[in-house]
């Protein structure tokens, strides 16, 4: 599965990211900044290592990890989490514990699109990539 999201996806579409930074605690201009952005997401791989980047004309972030073993991220905000990445169903599952808050995101593949979809609380984004 990894190897199908392998490759630069270009967001086309987004739904709710402003609802789901605001649940996070994220800043106004910050959310404001956030729903302007049009990142471009590079995904690969070197043996078992997995990269996923993430570049927007305001911020660029980069991990990269080993499915099912637990990593410290800075998020694009630099807020500091800890982060498992799991493939489940033809998914790629990220859980991150941050402030104590429990954010899901899932990254699957939907009629030839990555579908990115955020989760905390009740509050879901999904963002759409194709690929470039």
């Amino acid at each position: 599965m990894v190897e199908q999201l392998q490759g630069t996806w270009k967001s086309t579409s987004c739904e709710h990211f402003e609802d789901y930074m605001k649940e996070l605690g994220i800043g106004r201009v910050s959310r404001r900044l956030g729903c302007l952005a049009k990142p471009t997401v590079t995904i690969s791989t070197n043996g078992d290592i997995i990269t996923i980047k993430t570049k927007s004309i305001f911020t660029n972030n980069e991990i990269s990890f080993k499915l099912g073993e637990a990593f410290e991220e800075a998020t694009p905000d630099g807020h500091k989490t800890k982060s498992t990445i799991t493939l489940d169903n033809d998914s790629l599952m990220q859980t991150q514990d941050w402030n104590g808050k429990e954010i899901t995101i899932t990254r699957k593949l939907v009629d030839g699109k990555m579908v990115v979809d955020s989760a905390v609380n009740n509050v879901t984004c999904t963002r759409t990539y194709e690929r470039i």
